[in-house]
């Protein structure tokens, strides 16, 4: 299966792991499951410790390494989806996220209940 992880997953996963649900982590921990972070995830982590809103000085590349999680890049078909959202979510990192998924068939992993308006499969 492939799994697109939310921004908050990746951040728990690299600095407090507790807060990642047992449930969560049994589909990270499985060999068969494809992980991938959003490189709109990385785009929005580097905004917020850029303006100060997020203190995380980790090499986000090298922790994706360590952990086995692939980078899913942003393509055109991917930003087109985003004409064609609801607009249930405000949050256009989130938005960017579900249109991946959606495009290309992939689940998320994610504690944001709004992901469940879309149509896309939530973990």
């Amino acid at each position: 299966m492939n799994i697109i992880i939310d921004t908050h997953i990746f951040l728990w996963l690299a600095g407090d792991v507790k807060k990642v649900s047992k449930k969560h982590m049994r589909y990270l921990e499985d060999l068969d499951n494809n992980i991938y972070l959003s490189s709109m995830s990385i785009a929005e982590i580097m905004i917020k410790r850029s303006i100060g809103s997020l203190k995380f000085e980790a090499d986000i590349l090298e922790i994706l390494e360590e952990m086995g999680i692939d980078i899913l890049d942003f393509d055109a078909r991917s930003a087109i989806m985003l004409g064609k959202l609801p607009m249930y979510h405000r949050d256009p990192f989130d938005r960017m996220i579900i249109s991946q998924a959606i495009i290309n068939d992939y689940k998320i992993i994610s504690v944001d209940n709004k992901f469940k308006l879309y149509d896309c499969e939530l973990l």
